[in-house]
């Protein structure tokens, strides 16, 4: 029964925004998936989308699906670039991963107007200022 079915915590797993430097000299923004445990995580899938309403109508985004063999204990990957355009929508990531053949999965949400300056702080792992969800 749906009722038996066992829902493990999700601990230190963190999703940043950070902008960036790009090899072109401007400014992007890219997305990072953190592994702030002691312990490897695998068969990682990431999946994301934006949606929300913009002028009184709806807006989503394509959903993006992203796939990591593995993700080191107290590690950082980047996961996807985010257009600035979108941080009006709210910005979804689901995340999954085994760890010793159990399943997690946690969903962030970034709200509306949320990745600004006012909001950084200094992401771990990266060492740089950004917007992080744990």
């Amino acid at each position: 029964m749906i009722k038996d079915i066992e829902y493990p915590e999700v601990k230190d797993i963190a999703i940043a925004i950070v902008r960036e430097e790009a090899e072109n000299g401007d400014q992007g923004w890219n997305v990072y998936l953190l592994n702030l445990r002691n312990e490897l995580i695998d068969g990682v899938l990431v999946s994301s989308k934006g949606y929300g309403m913009v002028n009184g109508e709806d807006v989503k985004t394509s959903t993006l699906r992203h796939f990591l063999d593995e993700l080191k204990p107290n590690t950082a990957t980047r996961i996807e670039p985010i257009m600035e355009d979108v941080f009006r929508l709210s910005n979804e990531y689901w995340v999954s991963f085994y760890i010793n053949k159990i399943i997690y999965d946690k969903k962030f949400i970034f709200l509306p107007e949320t990745i600004k300056d006012e909001y950084f702080t200094l992401i771990p792992l990266l060492n740089k200022r950004g917007v992080m969800i744990k």
